[in-house]
């Protein structure tokens, strides 16, 4: 019997990667939009903390086990800045890809370019037992945007080990490398070992 669990996101690039990552393995992921969860503000200064604050939400929405997440883009010349702000400041600056232009004035002629993908997922069983995973995904900033796939900084961002961005990088290879997959990962290796003893009665 497929086991369901709520990602609590209205962001549909998350939840289709989180469904192609999951869903093979025997969990039917619903999102926000699925549930009738309200946005929540996040007022956290790490991403662990603003996913914390979604899936605990989530959970005292629902009543049941919720995960969420926290993600961004963290750029090593500039301190680790937009981080925990990626989405705002991208609004900030006009969205994509106008946010572009802004990070290449930001960083000048600085041949540092080194950057990661943070994501961070909490599952929240209860509201106040809460679990974390964090996925990392290392490379550098094109200094043009290229490529039409992904979402958000996708198309100027080279992952170690690649020679273009993840806006040409196919969606079965993104969710192999990805810092979202990672985590999402270690989600499952967590449910295989505690999925009955956290679904076993909520399905």
């Amino acid at each position: 019997m497929q086991k369901v669990i709520v990602l609590a996101t209205h962001n549909p690039h998350k939840l289709q990667e989180a469904r192609a990552i999951l869903s093979p393995i025997g969990f039917e992921v619903l999102g926000g939009n699925d549930c009738h969860l309200p946005d929540v503000e996040e007022t956290g200064l790490t991403f662990e903390d603003n996913a914390k604050l979604k899936a605990v939400a989530g959970f005292k929405a629902l009543g049941k086990p919720v995960m969420a997440d926290d993600s961004g883009i963290c750029i090593e010349a500039l301190d680790g800045m937009p981080g925990v702000y990626s989405a705002r400041y991208a609004t900030k600056h006009g969205g994509y890809p106008a946010v572009f232009d802004v990070l290449n004035k930001e960083l000048g002629d600085n041949p540092n370019r080194n950057a990661h993908y943070t994501c961070v997922i909490a599952l929240a069983v209860s509201e106040t037992e809460v679990y974390t995973f964090t996925g990392n995904m290392y490379g550098t900033l094109a200094h043009f945007p290229s490529g039409t796939g992904g979402f958000g900084y996708d198309p100027i961002f080279i992952p170690e080990g690649m020679e273009t961005t993840l806006g040409h990088i196919p969606a079965e290879i993104k969710n192999k490398i990805s810092h979202r997959s990672k985590a999402l990962k270690q989600v499952y290796d967590f449910l295989k070992t505690h999925g009955e003893n956290i679904f076993g009665e909520n399905q």
